[in-house]
């Protein structure tokens, strides 16, 4: 294999294992009667997706010579059965982990009331309608990767998924919780993580397995090393954001907290990891940090219960990063290159993207709704759905081995 296969299919094992490690940052945060449900609907959208994505997801988000940008691609075309190309294959596979990741996001913002078999369908039909078509839109030639040429600007920059992952996923996870409805005692400080370890535990893998996530696509050494050292710092500067956020607000410093600023960190570097100097990232981090820590309060004064607060951290963040770069990307930033054009197009790929998977998802949602009730009785929810829907739970006590 050449260097770049070599390196791309390390990549996709870095990115494979972020899903997982998902499951166990969201299964750390919800209450003990739920850790098993909640680690389900990342292990589902893993099975679910990775098929439908190798069906027909892959061939949506690639365009070919001659192929108008549209909707989407041609679900046939470099489908992983009847191609002929060894590259495809490899793309496939970094693409796969990619659409599992952005999907499991969404399930944060259901947590403790939602039933398994509600959630796949939901999550098959926004895989399917939102992200293989904007991660065409992004990726494969669409129209938001043109937008630059058709307005005579700057092209958008989105390396590793701000709008397509991120943006999308927060915008859903929005219209699924507003459907979703409020937990039973939604209130604040009625639903505290049952596992700070785990937590912590999935926060190392998430940032562990985003170093393939963001440089898997590099196309040489020096661009790979900037690239891992903006991940780095800027996750680093998240942590540090939350944190001085939280002392500022007088509230003591957690680890759950550290573990967040890390992930907004994360996001908000993921569309500018490739397009902006160090010193920036630093910055980009802090900031993420900090809107993030203020952000993730807001469902409370607004209304809408986002379990795990998908809204706060992957929609906030994600925006945030895909609009840094209007002001600061390398060359191209209103500050950075005095071009207006390089904010104009990024505001633009944020609305558009936000806009329609908000949409999209809210549709898919209540028809979901309508077919299968979506949320479970409230005396399963009141008892936890573990024992009752998966027969399994989080934890067994040595008395009850013993027995």
């Amino acid at each position: 294999m050449t260097p770049n296969a070599v390196w791309m299919v390390t990549s996709t094992a870095l990115v494979l294992v972020m899903t997982p490690g998902l499951a166990l940052f969201y299964g750390g945060l919800v209450r003990v009667r739920s850790v098993v449900n909640m680690m389900m609907f990342s292990l589902s959208a893993m099975g679910l997706v990775g098929v439908l994505w190798v069906l027909y997801g892959y061939g949506m988000t690639v365009f070919g010579p001659g192929e108008a940008p549209g909707f989407a691609g041609n679900p046939l075309k470099d489908l992983g059965f009847i191609s002929t190309d060894p590259g495809s294959f490899v793309s496939a596979g970094f693409g796969a982990t990619f659409a599992m990741i952005s999907t499991a996001l969404i399930s944060g913002a259901i947590a403790d009331r939602v039933g398994l078999g509600s959630w796949m369908l939901f999550a098959g039909l926004w895989a399917t309608l939102v992200y293989f078509p904007v991660a065409a839109w992004v990726w494969g030639g669409g129209w938001i990767q043109k937008l630059g040429g058709m307005l005579g600007t700057a092209d958008v920059i989105d390396w590793a998924g701000g709008t397509a992952v991120h943006i999308s996923a927060g915008a859903a996870a929005l219209a699924l919780a507003l459907v979703a409805g409020r937990r039973i005692d939604f209130a604040p400080g009625a639903h505290r993580p049952h596992s700070v370890p785990l937590v912590t535990i999935g926060a190392a893998l998430l940032w562990f397995g985003w170093i393939g996530f963001n440089a898997g696509t590099a196309q040489n050494d020096a661009q790979a090393g900037l690239i891992v050292v903006n991940t780095i710092v800027a996750a680093t500067a998240g942590i540090m954001g939350w944190l001085a956020t939280d002392a500022l607000r007088g509230r003591r410093p957690g680890a759950v907290g550290a573990c967040s600023g890390a992930v907004a960190g994360l996001v908000a570097i993921t569309p500018a990891c490739a397009n902006l100097a160090p010193i920036w990232a630093i910055l980009l981090g802090i900031l993420a940090g900090a809107a993030c820590a203020v952000a993730v309060e807001a469902k409370y004064r607004l209304g809408f219960d986002d379990s795990l607060d998908v809204v706060g951290l992957h929609l906030v963040a994600g925006a945030l990063g895909t609009l840094y770069l209007g002001f600061f990307a390398t060359g191209t930033g209103l500050f950075t290159g005095g071009n207006a054009g390089q904010l104009l197009v990024q505001a633009i790929s944020v609305v558009a993207v936000a806009g329609y998977s908000f949409i999209v998802a809210l549709l898919i949602a209540l028809a979901v709704r309508a077919v299968t009730g979506l949320r479970v009785p409230a005396e399963v929810e009141a008892d936890g759905i573990d024992g009752r829907h998966h027969g399994e739970d989080a934890y067994v006590l040595a008395e009850e081995v013993r027995s």
